[in-house]
């Protein structure tokens, strides 16, 4: 109800002095989502729920399939008949965007190309607020991150459409690498180099060794580049967030030889959004030489449903090429679950969450530190922020199966940990990977993954690792004999 109506209600229905309160507070919810259209950027303090639903619901009446005067002769009209999928959607069926650009307006659905354009805009206040400030421009793609990487090297090769190869710095995550291929376009694998970490203790300057990790091939990029000629090449591919042992490529000497060589530059920063580290690497990389975009999952970033990403770049040009390349209309839930979960958050809801997960992220690295000595393993060294691998050197014989590792966790309600025996070769699309799963062909010691990712609970990490000390010793005693 808007003013004219309330003023129009007779005094005969309610006290004049009562409908003021309630005038008041229907105000006072106009104003919050007033601010919010006029200045799109993420509330400090999240919305209520009904707050949040007040919104939705008044956005989605000015779609046509909800006019009370409709009369649809058309081919798609926003039509739903099973009423349980209509109110899921919140009434919103026309999708966003139009067949030529994802971020046109569309004449049936100026709820729904509010809806869009506002969570895009929340998504990169978001993302400048979490550490890169350099971001100019971000939208929701209504598709998993593998296939906007696919949809964003299309974008890119339509600028070099006589170049053929995507240099890919090795990270052992299929749909990365597929989305190249999906592309077209051919992938030249830069292995991941093992170099030596080192440590020194407090007053001392002599270095100890603690073992290899996995860093960028920066040579072999150089020599790929003058072997196959910069003209030759689509882009690079490189990775900020992904499993351990490996580390977070270098984006910022990338970008650098990006720049100098004048060769665009995608970041799979899957889920990166959640560390500080790989923001700060982003900004930096845009800073000191040349990203073009990079993208994100929203399911692991945000904690919504599978489904969506969120290409972002420093140049609006650049994103917008790749919403100019997306085919036909799209589907607005992904935009929907956005909006609804930041507004719910607020920016200080975000907030708590990052610091939540950094520290449980120490509670679970300190606590596979403690199981590790107790079962003779070590932690790899790695530089990344989200992810920890413990080895599993001891635990392989010729009788060990360290597959059931993981089954074994499963079965007691375990997810997310990945076991890798370091001795398996997988083949995708011709191409085949020595020893996948570890990142690199040189890796020789078997692991297992854990990770610290935005909403995990201090309680999953004590039961992780309880499960974790349980299924080890019994794996010792019935695949290896130990009786100890």
């Amino acid at each position: 109800m808007n003013d004219t109506t309330l003023k129009s209600i007779a005094k005969s229905l309610v006290p004049e002095n009562y409908l003021a309160l309630a005038n008041d507070a229907r105000a006072e919810r106009d104003k919050e989502v007033k601010l919010l259209l006029e200045q799109r950027k993420l509330p400090i303090l999240g919305w209520s729920e009904s707050l949040v639903e007040y919104l939705v619901s008044e956005l989605a009446l000015l779609d046509s399939n909800n006019f009370p005067s409709r009369c649809g002769v058309g081919e798609r009209e926003g039509r739903v008949v099973c009423d349980l999928v209509r109110r899921r959607h919140y009434n919103f069926t026309h999708g966003i965007g139009r067949s030529g650009n994802l971020t046109d307006a569309q004449p049936k659905a100026a709820g729904s190309t509010i809806l869009a354009n506002i969570t895009n805009s929340l998504v990169c206040d978001l993302i400048r607020s979490v550490g890169i400030p350099n971001c100019t421009k971000a939208i929701v793609i209504p598709l998993a991150t593998g296939m906007t990487m696919m949809l964003a090297l299309r974008a890119i090769h339509s600028k070099r459409p006589t170049s053929r190869y995507v240099l890919w710095s090795r990270v052992d995550q299929q749909s990365c690498f597929k989305s190249i291929c999906a592309a077209g376009l051919k992938p030249i694998i830069i292995d991941s180099l093992l170099a030596s970490e080192c440590s020194t203790t407090p007053g001392s300057s002599q270095c100890q060794d603690v073992g290899s990790s996995f860093s960028t091939d920066f040579p072999g990029f150089v020599s790929k580049i003058n072997e196959l000629g910069a003209d030759q090449i689509c882009c690079i591919v490189s990775t900020t967030s992904c499993f351990a042992p490996r580390s977070s490529d270098d984006i910022i000497e990338l970008a650098k030889l990006c720049q100098a060589h004048d060769i665009p530059h995608l970041v799979n920063n899957a889920y990166g959004l959640q560390s500080s580290y790989f923001s700060h690497q982003l900004n930096q990389g845009a800073r000191t030489g040349r990203i073009d975009a990079f993208i994100q999952s929203t399911d692991k970033n945000l904690l919504v449903p599978v489904g969506g990403a969120i290409v972002a770049g420093f140049t609006t040009e650049t994103v917008e090429s790749i919403a100019r390349l997306y085919p036909g209309r799209a589907s607005g839930t992904q935009s929907l679950d956005v909006l609804m979960t930041l507004l719910s958050l607020g920016k200080n809801g975000y907030d708590s969450l990052m610091k939540e997960r950094k520290e449980v992220y120490g509670t679970l690295l300190e606590g596979l530190k403690n199981l590790a000595q107790t079962h003779g393993e070590r932690i790899l060294p790695c530089r990344n922020p989200i992810s920890i691998a413990m080895s599993l050197a001891s635990f392989e014989g010729k009788s060990g199966r360290l597959e059931m590792i993981g089954s074994m966790l499963l079965k007691r309600g375990v997810s997310g940990c990945r076991v890798v025996s370091s001795s398996d070769n997988k083949t995708i699309d011709g191409n085949t990977f020595e020893r996948w799963g570890s990142h690199s062909s040189s890796a020789s010691v078997p692991y297992l993954t854990a990770s610290a990712a935005l909403g995990i609970k201090p309680h999953e990490v004590t039961n992780f690792l309880a499960k974790l000390d349980e299924v080890l010793h019994k794996y010792r005693v019935k695949y290896m004999g130990d009786r100890n």
